[in-house]
């Protein structure tokens, strides 16, 4: 602490009055650096640090960064009252100039000691123009007891803000909300709020890059204005009543989804496409919509719970390079997805991801032996990386992949993990031990090393590197 208490009298001593608004200011901004519970401290050892403490710029108020754990299920009346007295008692000892960010967490609103008076309260303190980011979470049960207040935007205060994310509980902005025209990335989660509400603040911030969208149910025609010329990166997941999804941003170049089917429209400058499906059957989505509508697409991941067997793919993936399939059915032919490589010329790295319960297809190692399928002349002359996880003994697994090998000229690499999506079974912890794998997946990863000895090793060329 030594050097702490040196920093007032260098603060104070012979130099110009210059030099020592110079050095404060030096000061004032390695005092913004810190975490919030050292910054309290050092406040508490300086008299320079503690006007700087008053104005300090990066407000997160959390159970974590407070110090405050325990509690069980997530939940301590103790640490909640505590969490309400150490904000309150920060906010009203602040003097509300110079706030860049403000985090406020509250895991168990409405119960116990926060209120919604106490949450604008300190809102209003902090919220003053010149904030650039503003999170606001509440882990809340009953997400439209609280209604954000959107007067604090309207004085000036939305102008600055860059980054906006709420969570649990309602938005209702009006045309009125004011220009957020610095805004660049807004995440709303499980928020109340309709579309035309949420057009109504689009429609204000023509400076965003990234809008993310999660659990907001109230929305079910989502339209993404034209005017949003710099929007790169859209996120929605599980909106449980959305039904249209209508992109009008002309430089959209990412798209992330999770959830039910709904009508898209992407627009043609869309080159990332993640979908998520629950409920329908994406891949084949996938291969009848995507080639039309998204014709620059350079990167597709999608997985699907549902997947039909037929698969026949009537246009092309001109530009795709980057291909990831997770399927989630246990007695999913992965043999017709050759018709989907073969819609992929461009295509560089192919990723298949399967279901652990392949184990119940019928084994390449059966009693009853068949001559392995083959489709001859479907050429995938560019493939250089496949991998293929949750690799086993299924015959139209194995299929798949000497067909891999016997068309694909470029390949360099050929990985095969009977690991169920990449996961190593070891523990995360510091306790040494390894998670238990169940006597059928041991059997069926021996099973997998059989297949490959018997119908694969042979057939990769010397220069493709087989993990």
């Amino acid at each position: 602490w030594g050097c702490w208490h040196s920093i007032g009298s260098c603060l104070c001593s012979g130099v110009g009055v210059a030099g020592q608004l110079k050095a404060a200011a030096v000061w004032h901004h390695i005092h913004s650096l810190l975490p919030l519970r050292d910054a309290a401290r050092v406040a508490c050892v300086s008299h320079s640090f503690r006007r700087s403490w008053r104005c300090l710029p990066n407000l997160s108020l959390t159970r974590e960064t407070l110090g405050l754990k325990g509690g069980v299920g997530g939940i301590s009346s103790k640490i909640a009252l505590d969490l309400a007295k150490r904000t309150d008692h920060i906010l009203k000892n602040h003097s509300g100039v110079g706030v860049k960010a403000l985090k406020l967490e509250i895991r168990e609103f409405p119960f116990f000691s926060t209120s919604c008076d106490d949450l604008n309260r300190w809102l209003g303190i902090a919220v003053r123009p010149g904030i650039e980011e503003l999170y606001l979470q509440l882990h809340s049960s009953h997400a439209d007891v609280y209604n954000f207040p959107c007067t604090l935007l309207l004085d000036g205060s939305g102008k600055s803000i860059r980054h906006l994310h709420l969570g649990e509980y309602a938005f209702r902005p009006t045309a009125g909300v004011g220009c957020l025209r610095s805004l660049t990335s807004l995440e709303l989660y499980d928020v109340h709020i309709t579309g035309d509400e949420l057009m109504c603040l689009l429609s204000s911030s023509v400076a965003l890059e990234k809008l993310t969208l999660a659990y907001c149910d109230e929305l079910i025609f989502l339209e993404i204005p034209s005017l949003l010329q710099r929007l790169s990166h859209l996120v929605v997941h599980d909106c449980l009543n959305l039904e249209v999804i209508k992109n009008k941003a002309p430089y959209l170049y990412s798209f992330e989804y999770g959830g039910a089917l709904v009508r898209l429209s992407l627009g043609v400058s869309l080159q990332n496409l993640d979908i998520d499906a629950s409920g329908w059957d994406v891949i084949h989505y996938a291969g009848a919509k995507l080639p039309c509508m998204v014709p620059n697409l350079e990167a597709l991941n999608i997985h699907s719970s549902y997947v039909r067997d037929i698969l026949v793919v009537p246009g092309k993936f001109l530009h795709l390079q980057h291909l990831c399939i997770g399927t989630f059915t246990p007695d999913y032919d992965y043999f017709s997805l050759v018709s989907f490589l073969d819609a992929c010329p461009s295509l560089e790295t192919f990723i298949l991801s399967a279901e652990p319960d392949c184990m119940e297809q019928e084994s390449v190692l059966g009693d009853s032996f068949h001559d392995l399928r083959q489709m001859p002349g479907h050429m995938h002359r560019n493939i250089k990386d496949v991998q293929i996880i949750g690799f086993c003994s299924a015959k139209s697994m194995v299929e798949l992949t000497c067909h891999i090998l016997q068309n694909s000229k470029l390949l360099k690499r050929l990985k095969l993990s009977t690991c169920y999506n990449g996961e190593i079974l070891c523990s995360y912890n510091n306790n040494g031990k390894c998670l238990p794998m169940s006597r059928g997946m041991m059997m069926e990863a021996h099973k997998a090393l059989l297949a490959v000895e018997r119908y694969i090793l042979g057939k990769v060329p010397s220069t493709v590197e087989l993990e």
